[in-house]
């Protein structure tokens, strides 16, 4: 678990959003291995921590930027809603606003 990830599922907790039934690390698809940080699976969200975006890291690439673009095309097909937040959101406490208002839908 990142340092962020650890922040949101503290914020997930203060906020009470874990009442309506949460997983960390959830796997989704039936037959790859992908895996969300966070998801609520009896309404379909899924929360994605993308951190070191301003680092020339993994999902900062051409090959990267691909694969993230399969795993989360692939979610959609199979009903997912899938929002994708950066540490700043996490900070602000955006990120806990979205989700709650999301799973109010």
């Amino acid at each position: 678990m990142s340092e962020h990830e650890g922040a949101l599922a503290l914020q997930i907790l203060q906020c009470r959003l874990q009442r309506n039934f949460y997983a960390r690390q959830f796997k989704f698809h039936p037959t790859r291995k992908w895996k969300f940080d966070f998801a609520w699976p009896e309404q379909n969200l899924a929360v994605e921590v993308d951190g070191a975006i301003w680092a020339n890291g993994r999902h900062n690439r051409g090959p990267g930027i691909l694969a993230d673009m399969e795993k989360y095309a692939e979610a959609m097909v199979l009903g997912w809603r899938v929002l994708r937040i950066a540490p700043e959101h996490i900070k602000s406490g955006q990120a806990v606003n979205w989700i709650e208002a999301l799973l109010k839908q």
